[in-house]
This record gives C-alpha cells, structure tokens and sequence, in this order.
C-alpha cells in the first residue's frame, strides 16, 4: 500500500552561508497540512545508507551520482537533473509496495513525518491516535480531529460509489460479487465513522485540552454535514439493495428460460419454430410464447428499476443542492459575525490610541 504522503521537489535554491551549497526544497502534502523541508545532496546520501541498515536492504532505487569536478551552485543544468533524480528517489520509495523503508526512523526524520505514520492507516489517523487514543467507532472530542474524520468518511463513501459502478460494469458473477462485497465492507466502515462523528459531535461543547468551545454556527454546520453523508449512505445501500435484487431477478429469469428451451426442444413441441407474430429476433425466434412474456416482464422490470435508479440519482443531487446552498448561507453568517467582530476591535484598538496618545 502506498503512503498518503504526496512528495515532490518542486525547486532547489543556493544556501546564504560562507560556503554555498544546494538547498533541494522538499514540499510534502499531508491530509491535514503541507509543509516544506529543505535538504542538501549529503543529507540524501545519509538517509540512503541508514535506510539500508535499519531495513537490512538497500532502497529500491538509486541516488543521483556524486560529481567532484561540477557544482550544482554554479551549473543551474546539473543542479536541475539533480533535483529530478533526487525526486524520482523519494517518489520511488513513498510508492513502493514494500513498507520497511518508509517504516524506519531514519525516513520519518529525514521529512520531520510524526513517528506513529504507517502506511496501514491514513496519516490522519495515526495523528488522531497520537493526540487523543481514539480508536475506531469510539466518540471524537477533538474539533480538527472530527473534521478529518469527516473527510476519511467522504473517502470511504467514495470507494463504495466507485466498488458499486464496478459492480454495475462487471459481466461476470464472480466480479460482481467481489466488487458488492467491497462496496458493503466501506459502507459498514462509513457507518462506523458516521456514528463516532455524530456521537462526538455531542461532546464538543467542552474542549478537553480548555479551548474554546465551537460555536453555535459551527455545530449547525458540522450537523448539516453529518446528515448530507448519511442520506448519502443511505442512497449508497438502498443501490447497492436494488443491484443485489436486480441480479437475483436476472438468475431466476435466465433459469426460466433454460427451462423453456428444454421443455420447448422435447419431440411434439412446435410451438418457437411455428409463431409468427411479426418480426422475429434471435433472442424471441428460440423462445415459445411464455419465453416472450417472460423476457418482455423482464425487459420491463429492469426499465422500471432503472427509471428508479435514475430518480434516486436525481433525489441525491436535489438534496446535495441543498445542502451545498444552506452551507453557503451558514458561511455568509459567519463571514457577517467575523466583519462585526473585526469592526468592533479595530473601534478598541483606535480608543487605545487615543489614550496612549493622550498618555504620552
């Protein structure tokens, strides 16, 4: 599994010491924060060697060699292919299958990564561990916590939007089944996150590091937003339920038809061969009357479970709409309530002048 670190080296600038060197700026993205680390080529050659102690093998990919006669303060072309082997490095080892290097502390100091980062779970989480003890399904008391929990839910719903319309594409029963059970498993870990939010959501009003409390507003929104996921995963399973039932539908008609054809191809039986009921197709020339009625019950049930689909689809977006726009007007209030507040401390700070000016 790759880490959720995104690592680049967008640039390089030339130290201000007596000896100029090459500062390489590494910009890491994290789920909570971005930050840059600045890094010069020894330091890249250290983390090498230490990796490979503390892993018991060398990384899967190599530094840039080291130049004795060009240096890169003074050649900007060498000091670019540098930065972009340099990069290439430490994509190479942020994407790996194999965890054990980013595993080590040496790779965890050398990008300044908090020590309980582990590919097996979200950054996020492990930063959630490493402030509050959460665990997964118990209440979140932390605001900043609470909303990346929020996202790592919008995540999970995600991937079961993405498992479902695998699902719907897959031809083979084996896939379809694969892809539903995938679906079912986010679905339950969303349902899991949803409930530790809501229930956290309850224990905000008292800060348990003494902050300050969440403001009305905040809590409406925060409550605006747990109920525009949950209709969401509400929307997710009720599909998830009409492919399932869907499929079942399609077994039991195949199974039909198998039986028509056979009971239709015993001696005597001319009933597919000798109808003539307008323009035949290869589906409806090998099927006797009950075949036609019942592929036509079937054509119209799935027409009559993709009009529903549809509407769903279409409820989802209408409910998401709203959402979007009482949001939009929760956060005009709240840019309206910082205006004032903003006026009325700069009304304070000119009173103070007047004062000091006064004073002096």
């Amino acid at each position: 599994m790759a880490s959720p670190v995104e690592i680049s080296i967008p640039n390089a600038s030339d130290s201000n010491t007596s000896k100029p060197h090459t500062l390489y700026n590494i910009s890491l993205r994290l789920p909570l924060r971005s930050f840059t680390v600045q890094k010069r080529y020894s330091d890249f050659a250290t983390l090498h060697s230490t990796l490979t102690a503390q892993a018991g093998a060398p990384p899967p990919a190599t530094l840039p060699q080291k130049s004795w006669f060009t240096k890169t303060t003074s050649n900007p072309a060498f000091t670019e292919e540098r930065r972009k082997g340099l990069e290439a490095y430490l994509q190479t080892l942020n994407q790996t299958e194999d965890q054990r290097w980013r595993n080590t502390s040496a790779w965890r100091s050398f990008l300044n990564l908090p020590s309980n980062t582990s590919s097996k779970s979200t950054l996020a989480s492990g930063l959630h561990s490493a402030i509050t003890g959460w665990k997964s399904g118990a209440p979140i008391t932390d605001p900043v916590v609470w909303l990346d929990q929020y996202r790592e839910l919008k995540s999970q719903l995600h991937d079961a939007r993405l498992h479902l319309t695998k699902r719907d594409q897959a031809t083979a029963a084996q896939a379809q089944h694969e892809a539903g059970a995938q679906a079912k498993k986010c679905l339950v870990r969303a349902g899991t996150t949803l409930a530790a939010l809501e229930q956290g959501l309850k224990n905000l009003g008292t800060d348990a590091w003494g902050s300050e409390k969440l403001g009305q507003g905040e809590i409406h929104r925060r409550k605006d937003l747990i109920g525009s996921a949950k209709r969401e995963k509400e929307g997710l399973e009720s599909l998830l339920s009409a492919m399932i039932t869907k499929s079942h539908v399609d077994k039991t008609v195949a199974a039909a038809q198998e039986k028509q054809q056979l009971v239709g191809s015993a001696p005597g039986n001319g009933k597919a061969s000798g109808r003539v009921l307008g323009r035949e197709t290869d589906r409806t020339r090998a099927l006797g009357n009950q075949g036609v009625l019942q592929l036509q019950k079937q054509m119209m049930e799935e027409q009559d479970e993709d009009v529903m689909v549809l509407a769903k689809a279409v409820t989802r977006q209408k409910e998401l709409g709203i959402a979007i726009q009482e949001e939009l007007v929760i956060q005009n209030e709240m840019l309206g309530m910082l205006d004032e507040d903003v006026t009325r401390v700069q009304g304070k700070i000119d009173v103070a002048k007047k004062r000091i000016s006064k004073i002096s």
